[in-house]
C-alpha cells in the first residue's frame, strides 16, 4: 500500500468534496440547460436523488478531513441513517420513474430513470463497494485484488 503525506491526503479529500458539490449544479446545467432535457417530475425526481447522493459523498469527504487518526468518523450515525433512507428513496424513485418511463418513454422520463440509476451506483460506491478507481494506487489494487469495500463502509464498520 502506498503511503501519502498528510498534505496530499488533505488536498485529495478537499478536491473530492469540492468535485462532488460542483457536480450538482454542473450536471443540472449540462442536462437541463445545454442538452435541454425537459423539467418534468420524473426527470427532476431522478436528478434530485442523484444530487442527494453527491451531497452525501461531499459531506463524507469533508467529515473525513475532521476525523482524527484512530477515532470514529464524525457524523457516523447520520451516515447509517442515510444508508437506510437512501434505499427507501431510491427504490421509491426507481418505481415511480420506472413506471413513468414505461408508460411514456422519451426525454420526459428516461433521463430521470438514468439519474435514479446513477444515484443507485453512487449509493453502492459510497456505502458498500468502491466503484470509482481514479488513482494509480486504486487501479493497482483493482487489478491485483478486485473490487474493495468502500471507504465509508469501512469507516462505518469501525465507528458504529
Amino acid at each position: 500500500m502506498q503511503h501519502r503525506s498528510r498534505a496530499w491526503i488533505v488536498r485529495r479529500l478537499r478536491s473530492l468534496a469540492a468535485l462532488e458539490l460542483l457536480n450538482i449544479p454542473l450536471q443540472f446545467v449540462l442536462w437541463f440547460g445545454v442538452v435541454d432535457l425537459p423539467l418534468t417530475t420524473p426527470n427532476l425526481i431522478g436528478f434530485t436523488l442523484f444530487a442527494i447522493l453527491l451531497a452525501e459523498g461531499a459531506t463524507y469527504w469533508l467529515l473525513k478531513l475532521r476525523q482524527a487518526p484512530g477515532s470514529p468518523l464524525p457524523g457516523a450515525r447520520g451516515f447509517v441513517l442515510a444508508r437506510r433512507c437512501n434505499v427507501i428513496l431510491l427504490v421509491a424513485g426507481l418505481v415511480f420513474v420506472g413506471w413513468a418511463a414505461a408508460r411514456e418513454p422519451g426525454a420526459e422520463t428516461v433521463a430521470g430513470l438514468v439519474f435514479v440509476l446513477a444515484g443507485v451506483l453512487e449509493h453502492v460506491n459510497y456505502f458498500h463497494t468502491q466503484l470509482m478507481y481514479d488513482t494509480t494506487a486504486d487501479l493497482q489494487y483493482l487489478f491485483r485484488r478486485g473490487l474493495r469495500r468502500s471507504h465509508l463502509a469501512r469507516d462505518l464498520a469501525r465507528s458504529c
